[in-house]
């Protein structure tokens, strides 16, 4: 049944974004960015919500919202799968990703990611993709909004060790915003790179902010510590809720892995 049901999520979920893309493409040459988003954008995303519930039986549980202060923002989440690029946008007033520039590239999808004013970044570049990704977000906090990292720089696997990068701790220093940390478990029910959507609750927990003017190093220990922490208790609640259906966790793994990787 649940594979039953993961495939009817899958074939309603491309289908309604690939419509919903198409109906308005004709409308983004006339409509402001925020029109657009606010409008149109948040109710695919209200849609691919509901899919989820009604269809998989997934539901979402979000603790912590009085801690999101207004303004500009630097809001670094955990990434286990691609639920989070969705489910988290609502939270935020005028959300900004940074995300890789293949993206943008995407026939359809990547033309919506340009309206929405992402800031990409080139993987390959080196030093000079961190120096533009910082002052693309330069430009977005003055703006007053609210820039999303995940400061592990891909999807992880639930359990799987940390692997955080500098360049968020760079972004910290640079930026001067309120850094605001995101745990969850969202691997367990929308696994990367799997057919698979378990039915249950994913827990997202939005934590207190992080002050500005931490040292780098101060602040990327503290990040990690408050993230990982949060979210190995998440993993332990999802793989309870699951029980027999809950996926196979690679322990050794999780307990092997502390470092912080350039």
């Amino acid at each position: 049944m649940i594979v039953l049901r993961s495939i009817l999520f899958q074939v309603l979920f491309y289908s309604t974004t690939i419509l919903v893309m198409l109906l308005l493409l004709p409308l983004m040459a006339i409509l402001p960015r925020r029109t657009l988003w606010d409008r149109f954008i948040m109710l695919w995303v209200r849609l691919v919500m509901l899919l989820l519930r009604v269809v998989v039986g997934m539901k979402v549980e979000i603790t912590g919202r009085e801690n999101i202060p207004e303004g500009p923002l630097l809001v670094v989440a955990k990434h286990q799968s691609a639920w989070e690029t969705i489910a988290l946008l609502p939270l935020f007033s005028d959300p900004v990703f940074i995300l890789k520039r293949e993206l943008m590239s995407m026939p359809l999808f990547g033309w919506f990611l340009a309206k929405a004013e992402m800031v990409p970044i080139d993987r390959s570049a080196g030093s000079s993709a961190l120096r533009g990704m910082t002052d693309a977000a330069m430009e977005k906090i003055a703006e007053g909004r609210q820039i999303l990292i995940f400061p592990e720089g891909t999807r992880r696997p639930p359990g799987a060790p940390p692997a955080y990068k500098f360049g968020v701790a760079h972004l910290y220093t640079t930026l001067k915003a309120p850094c605001l940390p995101i745990a969850l478990n969202s691997g367990l029910f929308w696994p990367r790179n799997q057919l698979i959507r378990r039915p249950g609750t994913v827990r997202v927990e939005i934590m207190p902010v992080i002050p500005i003017g931490l040292p780098r190093g101060v602040f990327l220990r503290r990040m990690q510590d408050t993230i990982e922490t949060a979210s190995d208790r998440l993993l332990e609640e999802g793989l309870q809720e699951l029980g027999p259906n809950a996926p196979t966790i690679d322990r050794s793994a999780a307990a092997a892995g502390d470092d912080l990787s350039p």
